[in-house]
């Protein structure tokens, strides 16, 4: 959050999206609401009216995905597939939010089998919103390691920061 943030004051002159990507902490919804144009890391109701009522008058509606911790993994932000339904429509009947899809980051599985029935499980739930909420268009999995595979499955936005400027330190 303090990075985006930072780097988003730093290039305010440029005409760039910003995409908060990561765990966000209900006291960060009022400058995550000002400063980017996406929160891609929605994943619990408490977080829908704090950034609702945060969002500044005159800019365009916040684009939000729900986060989905799609394997359960305990160390993993995100909500439960069976919360989805709930957020959504939160999301959906919040003014100053747009609700555009869902994101996770399935578990880093050795077996590319096990990653790919994850991606699938995620499509399938993206579907049956898209179907409930016209307006949902983005699929947000696949990161460096495994974003081919995300692709065929169905991901409409992959996160490739590893593959363009190495690790992080």
């Amino acid at each position: 959050m303090q990075e985006g943030v930072a780097k988003a004051r730093e290039l305010a002159d440029l005409d760039l999206e910003w995409h908060l990507i990561g765990h966000l902490q209900s006291n960060k919804c009022r400058e995550a609401a000002e400063v980017f144009d996406w929160v891609q890391s929605l994943d619990r109701l408490k977080l829908v009216d704090a950034l609702d009522k945060a969002r500044p008058a005159g800019r365009p509606p916040l684009n939000v995905l729900i986060q989905v911790n799609v394997d359960g993994e305990a160390s993993k932000s995100g909500c439960d597939p069976a919360d989805v339904p709930a957020l959504a429509a939160a999301v959906a009947a919040a003014p100053h939010l747009r609700l555009r899809g869902l994101m996770a980051i399935p578990e880093p599985h050795p077996d590319p089998a096990r990653r790919r029935d994850s991606f699938r499980r995620l499509k399938a739930l993206h579907d049956a919103v898209a179907a409930t909420f016209p307006g949902v268009d983005t699929l947000s999995m696949g990161m460096s390691d495994d974003f081919e595979t995300a692709i065929a499955e169905g991901s409409t936005l992959v996160r490739i920061g590893t593959a363009l400027f190495g690790p992080r330190g």
